[in-house]
């Protein structure tokens, strides 16, 4: 009999001593201010700005066809696909700027790739030559551009 009112006694210090410590834990959070409050309005204003990124204004207006470089490299294998289409940029009224071979194979879509700040232009060209995927330099460096604005990589679907 003692025993059970020992443990009884027990299971309500226990009851009482997690209710004053839960009453005290908010006291203090709303005394003090809750100390993760900062760091998790920062992680999520950072992550909101990234998703919502103002598009930068170009440095310079959209160039002419005529005055855009293009350096055409065939990414799929196949024979001559690189000079042929070469012929296409430069019926299209750009310049070619390099024709030769990827260094890799493309096992997928045509990409063209862009300098910083020609955007607008790699649209343009994109759209021009019915290619879906754009995407700043990837790869390559500016340098090995000779010059050129834009790079077509030739995939094998198209």
């Amino acid at each position: 009999m003692e025993v059970e009112r020992w443990r009884h006694a027990t299971i309500v210090v226990t009851f009482v001593a997690t209710v004053e410590l839960v009453l005290l834990a908010a006291a203090g959070i709303a005394l003090i201010g809750n100390p993760f409050a900062g760091t998790f309005k920062a992680d999520t204003a950072s992550a909101a700005r990234a998703t919502h990124k103002a598009k930068p204004a170009p440095s310079h207006p959209t160039l002419r066809r005529s005055e855009v470089s293009v350096v055409v490299l065939n990414g799929n294998g196949r024979a001559g696909a690189a000079a042929a289409t070469a012929a296409r940029v430069k019926a299209r009224g750009y310049l070619v700027g390099k024709v030769g071979n990827a260094p890799h194979l493309n096992d997928g879509r045509s990409v063209v790739m862009y300098r910083a700040g020609y955007e607008p232009e790699a649209r343009r060209f994109a759209r021009d030559l019915h290619v879906r995927i754009v995407s700043p330099l990837d790869g390559m460096r500016p340098r090995q551009l000779m010059g050129s604005h834009l790079v077509l990589v030739l995939g094998t679907a198209g």
